[in-house]
């Protein structure tokens, strides 16, 4: 079945000043690839997955509460040193590695701009840990899908810092390697996300979702029944944050704690403020302000009821919450599309589905659904079916379980 795939390789999209589709296939290992270029085999290979944002969107940058899951799918970084100052970063999808010198890292720009997520995370450990000692080679492999809102960045981004951390002994705490990551994506890249995806990407637990309370920056797990499926649903419409209105919605989260602050002086995040409020004092904020706060606020208030349902092993609750929310980002975020809502919409009546909404930043991407282990690929097919002629392209629809963290690949 076309629409369907399970263990194909899929392609890699690395978001950055443009969006740069990058052909990393894991038909070949990071190893392999390494070898072939470099001429030797790589010291050590690291490896982070993608996550699913199950719940919280756009509420870690607002200092809340989000639930993510790993998936098993990622980003692989073969590594070396080097007896000199230069770097060297190979993907497949160019032909020629990006070079340049561990010394005075700017973000690059233009055709090569896609490394600057590894060459940010060397940039980033060393404005935090200092010099690192020797210059080193990277090359990169990967299977998440392109632009489904999986955080091909923060796995490229962990699994490089894993691989430089063992690479030369450094000692870094993992709760260090998530924020100097997401450092490197902030100020290196440029992208205004928060903690959500290095916090998930490091911290996840095959069977576990992980809890971030992101004002905090402390990461816990919570249990996912066995039974529960993920299935995506890539709409292949574009998924372009920094080309999106991203960095916009942060803006406009911003403005409207701006005007809350004047009855909640002590707030710095719109976490510490209940929905109740927002609504109390609407009448003080634009219409724009008030809904991205509403849907912040409440949107918390569903992470913390999804968390109590998952300790209970309610899918069932878990699935309401999940519509809720994707209905919230859709209503008052407004950063889902009609090809997102036109999944979620025809998703949540099929036979099997607890509930589904988009994950990730949104403005395209994909649709998550949580199901029974009994939902399938026949009983998704008449969805895909329509979406295609609706739409006039397939669908890209994989199933996937939960896995563990970055790590490095023995």
């Amino acid at each position: 079945m076309a629409a369907i795939v399970r263990a194909a390789a899929f392609f890699l999209s690395l978001r950055s000043f443009s969006i740069f589709h990058c052909p990393l296939l894991m038909s070949e290992p990071a190893s392999a690839i390494f070898q072939q270029q470099y001429g030797h085999a790589p010291a050590v290979v690291g490896y982070a997955p993608g996550r699913l944002e199950f719940i919280g969107n756009h509420v870690d940058y607002n200092g809340g509460l989000v639930i993510g899951a790993t998936i098993d799918r990622g980003v692989q970084v073969a590594a070396s040193k080097r007896t000199d100052r230069r770097i060297r970063v190979f993907s497949p999808a160019y032909g020629t590695p990006v070079e340049t010198d561990l010394d005075g890292l700017v973000p690059l720009k233009g055709s090569t701009a896609w490394a600057n997520y590894p060459l940010g995370v060397a940039w980033s450990l060393q404005k935090n840990g200092g010099p690192l000692p020797m210059g080193f080679d990277l090359a990169i492999a990967g299977d998440l899908p392109a632009g489904a809102g999986l955080s091909s960045s923060a796995a490229l981004e962990l699994a490089t810092a894993v691989a430089l951390r063992e690479l030369f002994g450094l000692s870094i705490a993992p709760v260090n390697l998530a924020r100097w990551c997401r450092q490197a994506e902030n100020e290196f890249v440029g992208m205004p996300c928060g903690i959500l995806d290095q916090g998930v990407s490091m911290f996840g637990e095959a069977g576990r979702l992980v809890l971030i309370d992101c004002r905090a920056e402390t990461f816990n797990t919570v249990p996912v029944p066995e039974s529960a499926r993920f299935w995506i649903f890539n709409t292949g419409a574009k998924h372009a944050l920094l080309d999106s209105l991203y960095a916009a919605r942060r803006r406009e989260c911003e403005a409207a704690l701006a005007v809350l602050k004047r009855h909640h002086p002590s707030a710095t995040l719109l976490a510490e403020i209940p929905s109740a409020e927002v609504e109390r004092y609407r009448a003080e904020l634009t219409p724009t302000q008030f809904t991205r706060a509403l849907h912040v606020t409440r949107e918390i208030e569903r992470v913390q009821q999804t968390a109590q349902a998952l300790e209970k092993g309610d899918l069932a609750a878990v699935g309401k919450l999940l519509v809720q929310s994707h209905q919230s980002s859709r209503e008052l975020f407004e950063n889902s599309c009609p090809e997102l809502d036109y999944l979620v919409d025809r998703l949540v009546k099929l036979p099997g589905v607890y509930g589904a909404r988009l994950t990730g930043g949104g403005f395209g991407g994909a649709v998550m659904a949580l199901t029974t282990p009994e939902f399938n690929a026949a009983v998704a097919q008449p969805v895909t079916d329509a979406y295609t002629k609706q739409f006039n392209h397939e669908p890209v629809v994989f199933t996937t379980r939960t896995g563990p963290g970055a790590r490095v690949l023995k």
